[in-house]
């Protein structure tokens, strides 16, 4: 059995909602038999991945219910299902990756907006592929992540399609000031690396903002957090955070709502998008 995906957890807590005050064994006698208690059990607690159809039964049967299954719901579900039954690029780096990472390219792809906050480094996203390396290099804890240096850039700077396709994913990066002023022993490389910067933020999907060194204390101190929005449907989104040896994700609502507000407020502390591309400027030219 696989592990559980973040995708396959998002679908399973969905569908749990939509049940409401039903329990499973209800819900499979209201089905006249199209489903059993352990294949909804399954479903629900991400024990094992879902076929669209059976997907698309369940909702018919809680609308008929009287549950409130809006198409855009419909849409956002069975999305979630099918991506899961698919390969993408990044399964070609089996053995790279580790299953968090896979997750976060996955949900990357199929998000609508990123809402990141960096305390020390310059998102991936928007990395140079230099900086990249370097970073990686920096940060690793383990000869096998230095052995893989080389196909970690390679995924890193793939990830970043998301940006540049044709329906674009919306990016809003908040980056602290110190991560700007980072020295490395590459040449030129924080002077590209800040280039990158000032060259995407003029992308109209993408907006970024730098916490000044001196603004007084703040909620993003305690580190650094990516919020992955999924559209109308909040109760979808997922938060990812990241620590030296270790990543997670938070899903549950209110959790995720705390950090989107602490977003807002990182947001309302930063210099203008405006005033951050000058700051930006100002400090590209002393490097």
């Amino acid at each position: 059995m696989s592990a559980p995906t973040v995708r396959r957890r998002r679908l399973g807590a969905k569908l749990r909602a939509l049940r409401g005050e039903l329990t499973l064994e209800e819900v499979a006698e209201r089905s006249k038999g199209q489903f059993v208690y352990s294949k909804l059990s399954r479903i629900e607690t991400a024990r094992s991945a879902s076929k669209a159809k059976d997907i698309d039964a369940l909702l018919d049967l809680y609308a008929e219910l009287g549950r409130e299954v809006s198409d855009e719901l419909r849409a956002a579900l069975l999305t979630l299902t099918k991506e899961g039954a698919q390969r993408g690029w990044w399964h070609s780096y089996r053995g790279v990756l580790t299953p968090v990472y896979e997750d976060l390219i996955s949900l990357e792809t199929e998000a609508e907006s990123i809402s990141s906050w960096q305390l020390g480094v310059i998102p991936g996203l928007l990395q140079t592929g230099e900086y990249a390396r370097d970073i990686i290099r920096a940060t690793a804890m383990s000869e096998a992540v230095e052995a893989r240096v080389d196909a970690l850039v390679e995924v890193r700077l793939a990830r970043q399609a998301v940006l540049t396709r044709e329906e674009p994913l919306t990016l809003w990066a908040i980056i602290a000031e110190q991560s700007l002023r980072s020295t490395s022993d590459t040449d030129g490389l924080m002077r590209e690396q800040l280039g990158r910067l000032l060259t995407m933020g003029k992308r109209p999907s993408i907006n970024i903002q730098v916490l000044p060194a001196n603004a007084p204390l703040h909620v993003g101190q305690l580190g650094s957090f990516t919020v992955l929005g999924f559209g109308p449907h909040a109760d979808l989104d997922v938060v990812h955070t990241e620590g030296l040896t270790s990543a997670l994700y938070v899903e549950e609502r209110e959790q995720v709502a705390a950090h989107r507000d602490a977003w807002q407020r990182l947001s309302a502390a930063a210099l203008s998008v405006e005033a951050s591309a000058d700051l930006i400027t100002e400090i590209r030219k002393s490097t």
